[in-house]
């Protein structure tokens, strides 16, 4: 586990983060729901050898940001990631998220859109996609149907469905274990809460769009290609990882990374 030495006080909850420095391009790195900042272990060691400045951070209530004493919503995780920009002063950085993360900070860029210069989502929905009726039927009962697992059993299976490699799935079974059901069912309900479908919206900054080949969590699979089509972008597809691709295969990820922000501004790139 990566050490999260800082602490960010804010509406109940002291967040930890880690900032590696250095005047390179910021990247913010937002994890999955049930997760920590050790999704990103490979991220965080990769790109700033490659003169990035690397950000991680525990949203509330997991990992190390504990207590979390005024609950987690979708509304308070935006104003805690917005509130992590500001007080370490970054100039608009790329926002990166996986699943969870990547509903955060679609929120982040429509709502300021002037906040990041770039977007990477690995594995995340797309916050407003149109929704046929079988996807609101998906939406609606993905928060019941959780509700039903044993606690006992929720960490393996979420696991399981989240990662392909078993070191991936074993730091997501730590993971998983560290919300209480209660808890991690109110982070779920949040990250519905970012579904708001506007299909005349367009991502105001570069998109990058990563997937794992074997990623069937919720409508990842058929809605990406959609959505990459819609943006005129190119999906990254990476081949045999799952839904949390970034430690499925950590290099493939982080070379589709470092690919796609060379093609950023040149302004803006972080020197080699």
């Amino acid at each position: 586990m990566v050490n999260l030495p800082e602490t960010l006080s804010l509406d109940g909850c002291a967040l930890r983060y880690a900032d590696t420095g250095g005047d390179g391009v910021p990247l913010v790195f937002s994890h999955g729901a049930g997760a920590d900042h050790v999704m990103f272990d490979a991220q965080r060691e990769y790109l700033p050898a490659r003169g990035y400045r690397v950000v991680v951070w525990d949203m509330r209530g997991h990992g190390l940001s504990r207590p979390a004493s005024a609950g987690f919503t979708a509304e308070r995780a935006v104003s805690d990631l917005r509130a992590l920009i500001e007080h370490l002063a970054l100039d608009r950085p790329v926002l990166v998220g996986q699943s969870l993360g990547g509903n955060l900070s679609q929120a982040i860029v429509r709502r300021y859109p002037d906040l990041a210069q770039a977007l990477i989502v690995i594995g995340a929905a797309w916050n407003t996609a149109p929704l046929s009726w079988k996807e609101h039927l998906l939406v609606k009962m993905a928060t019941p149907s959780l509700a039903m697992i044993p606690a006992k059993n929720l960490p393996r299976l979420m696991a399981e469905a989240s990662a392909v490699s078993e070191t991936a799935r074993a730091d997501a079974r730590r993971a998983f274990s560290q919300l209480p059901k209660k808890e991690f069912l109110q982070v779920w309900r949040a990250t519905v809460e970012f579904l708001t479908p506007d299909p005349g919206f367009r991502t105001p900054v570069p998109l990058c769009l990563i997937r794992g080949e074997h990623d069937r969590t919720g409508n990842i699979a058929s809605a990406m290609p959609r959505w990459a089509q819609a943006e005129g972008v190119e999906e990254v597809v990476i081949p045999g990882a799952g839904h949390i691709a970034n430690q499925d295969a950590p290099q493939t990820v982080n070379e589709a990374i470092e690919m796609f922000l060379r093609r950023v501004p040149a302004s803006r790139r972080a020197p080699r």
